[in-house]
């Protein structure tokens, strides 16, 4: 092979890469060897998918713990998905077949059996979620220098779905308590494939250490691309069937199920109802046709046999169809991938370049087709509903990929006091009593915590103890109260994350997976890509009795959302006023587009920010700005401008438009508050109700108001992002007046 790194590798993984057809190792991987055999830094593997950045990382970790044996568990595997780790957790047992290193999974569906096996003899690699972590810390906090103190290495998959979140700074919170109660100081590996800012991602990595990062710069290779963008009106729902015809199908679904046809596909949709209706709507329109059924779903709700069974079927070499959320974005090895669907807009650049990579491997090209839909018009839509917002939001990540290779910056949090509670308390339960001093000298040294105060602590912990969440010893210590124990003694504890009071769908005796609200009996649903009839709930133990039903669901159980980044709301405004043709545009989509440029040229939306409705009694704001300034925007109006000028009401679609109604005031004198905006001496408590605390984060009921309120106006609103998209709005039109 005629190359240093490969020198460089253990013996057995010199053979593995030899028996397995390897001619040289990947650019990628040579310098992940270089940087663990030369440096003592940490690692961040930033290259795209199906690079070979897990073999990069774990080639020269396999390669010391082989050099230098530890007697404790040598390497951490963390993943964001059980699906993920057991994925992993099957190259590496197939890699380590000849050598004495073993690899143990731990998660929620790992049986007790094999977990009680690493315990007696941890050696070898963990791979392991940040719940499972956490419950390890807590749970078996006197054995943690028996499992770690020889701990060498910390890889972390999928960088980008930590960085920026709460889950993200659990990880950290995690590895410190880890090393201060061992003394251990592993490097830290990151990979991932779509980072837009490796400081960032790199400045994460590090926190709470002394070590630096080192990103090596890999060239990539020109990747060829299949991209296709659809857009249909819906005027019907999935197959319409009259006594004694043949069934016929709305073209929305036509079209999908004719994109997937003997094809092994992914479908990702952005929220589990929408993956479950494609799902059952395809499956009923193959038996129509006389057709094998090929259809699975895979999320959160599923049953672990079912998830497992999507996985397997993508795996094989036949045809396969699975709609997906983001639990099948992430780097699960498929196989050979033909297509994938994208059913609407993703939320983010990020997102795209997740779901695309998911294709086009194997020296092929990456083929994705987007599908994007709304109702068909009745003719009484306002201005704002007449915009095809998915369709342009499509569009926009598509160029800011194309031509920019632009990806969403993680976004920063000052005050996560909902995850300060939370590690608080799993601190004291895995340590026991400590003086309020000692817990602070814990906790508030943490690598997110860095921004908060000890009076914002000492303002946390009367409060615990105040609703009994702590309690204090006759000598002043402090210990989990009643109320805390009740918390912190449920496994749903070790997410950060919120949880939901979800219902166990059975059929029979077999559970087939979870929704939120049960709908009432009689009503159908869809789950695991088939429709089910609510035959009984059973309210008491969280039941929900169904049998198998015929035709698609009649409720919907669960809904989605996220963050978006004010660049592509600018790229949708550009899509919406340049006169660009795009090649990937079908025929549909693209007389839609044309149409929607029209209605531009209409309003003269390139120069109108604030746009009279036909009655003059209220107008439309077409910001173009992100959620979080959006977000800001709104409160500014309701709050401001409604005293000002007399504004009856204010509503809207974030991040995409306002509806005002007017009273009195006229365009113009709207458009003028807001832009006023920009000089106002204003802050984000300004923005706020005096007694109002949002509480957003899983724990932030049981954080005090001020704190609340805190952490909403940094971390929530943003007045300089706001100013900054307002100074770039067009000066006002007569139109306005």
């Amino acid at each position: 092979m005629g190359n240093d790194a490969f020198d460089r590798l253990a013996p057995f993984i010199q053979e593995y890469i030899y028996s397995h057809g390897w001619t040289e190792l990947r650019q990628v991987q040579a310098e992940a060897c270089r940087v663990i055999f030369d440096t003592d830094a940490h690692l961040l593997i930033a290259a795209g998918t199906a690079s070979g950045k897990t073999e990069a990382a774990f080639l020269p970790v396999l390669t010391r713990l082989y050099a230098q044996p530890a007697r404790t568990i040598a390497a951490l595997y963390i993943g964001p998905i059980k699906a993920l780790i057991n994925d992993q957790f099957d190259r590496l047992n197939d890699l380590l077949k000849q050598a004495d290193i073993p690899v143990w999974a731990w998660h929620g569906d790992v049986g007790q059996a094999q977990k009680q096996r690493l315990l007696k003899d941890p050696r070898g690699i963990l791979q392991i979620t940040p719940e499972s972590l956490e419950s390890l810390l807590i749970n078996k906090s006197n054995d943690l220098m028996r499992l770690f103190a020889e701990l060498q290495f910390v890889v972390i998959d999928e960088v980008h779905a930590f960085v920026g979140s709460d889950r993200g700074w659990q990880i950290l919170c995690q590895l410190v308590r880890l090393a201060k109660q061992t003394g251990c100081n592993p490097r830290r590996i990151g990979l991932s494939a779509t980072l837009g800012d490796y400081g960032i991602a790199e400045t994460w990595l590090q926190a709470g250490t002394d070590r630096t990062v080192i990103t090596p710069i890999v060239q990539g290779g020109q990747r060829k691309l299949h991209l296709a963008l659809e857009h249909f009106q819906l005027r019907r729902l999935g197959v319409v069937r009259a006594k004694g015809e043949t069934p016929t199908f709305d073209p929305y679904y036509q079209h999908i199920f004719d994109q997937t046809r003997g094809r092994k596909c992914l479908i990702f949709a952005n929220s589990r109802p929408q993956a479950e209706s494609i799902t059952a709507n395809l499956r009923e329109m193959a038996q129509a046709n006389h057709m094998p059924d090929i259809y699975h779903v895979h999320h959160g709700s599923i049953a672990a046999p079912l998830r497992e069974a999507a996985e397997n079927a993508m795996r094989g070499e036949t045809p396969a169809i699975t709609a997906a959320t983001l639990t099948f974005e992430l780097g699960i090895d498929i196989g050979q991938l033909e297509r994938v669907i994208q059913l609407e807009s993703p939320l983010a650049v990020a997102s795209f370049l997740q779901r695309l990579g998911r294709t086009g491997r194997r020296g092929t090209p990456a083929d994705m087709r987007f599908v994007c839909a709304e109702p068909a018009p009745t003719g009484d839509e306002l201005l704002p509903e007449q915009i095809p917002w998915q369709l342009l939001q499509c569009i926009a990540i598509l160029q800011l990929y194309l031509e920019e290779k632009w990806v969403e910056p993680a976004r920063s949090v000052q005050y996560p006091f909902s995850l300060l509670y939370h590690q608080t308390l799993s601190t004291l339960a895995a340590l026991g009593e400590l003086s309020p001093v000692a817990l602070a000298q814990q906790v508030l040294t943490l690598p997110p915590f860095r921004q908060v105060s000890q009076e914002d602590f000492r303002q946390l912990l009367r409060h615990l103890l105040d609703l009994d969440h702590l309690q204090r010893t006759e000598t002043g210590g402090l210990l989990i109260g009643l109320q805390g124990e009740k918390i912190v003694r449920n496994f749903k504890f070790y997410a950060i994350f919120p949880d939901t009071e979800d219902y166990q769908v059975m059929v029979g005796t077999e559970a087939i997976g979870s929704i939120v609200t049960p709908p009432p009996p009689g009503s159908r649903f869809a789950l695991a890509g088939r429709t089910w009839e609510v035959l009984d709930l059973d309210t008491r133990r969280k039941r929900v009795l169904a049998q198998p039903a015929i035709g698609t669901a009649t409720v919907s159980w669960h809904g989605g959302g996220g963050e978006i980044h004010t660049r592509v709301l600018q790229r949708m405004r550009q899509v919406l006023v340049e006169q660009t043709e795009y090649a990937y545009l079908q025929p549909g989509a693209r007389k839609r587009l044309q149409a929607a440029r029209k209605l531009a040229e209409q309003f003269d939306l390139e120069h109108n920010a604030v746009i009279p409705l036909e009655d003059r009694k209220a107008c439309c704001v077409l910001p173009w700005m992100g959620t979080v300034p959006f977000r800001t925007l709104e409160r500014f109006v309701s709050r401001f401008c409604r005293e000002t000028i007399g504004l009856r009401s204010v509503t809207g679609t974030s991040p995409y438009y306002l509806m005002v109604q007017l009273g009195k005031a006229k365009p113009h004198n709207l458009y003028y508050e807001i832009v006023s905006a920009v000089d106002r001496r204003l802050t984000s408590n300004d923005l706020m109700g005096e007694e109002e605390a949002p509480k957003l984060q899983k724990y932030d009921e049981f954080v005090p108001s001020d704190l609340l309120r805190k952490a909403f106006a940094y971390d929530y609103l943003n007045l300089e992002e706001l100013r900054g998209c307002l100074s770039s709005w067009p000066p006002i039109e007569p139109s306005c007046d």
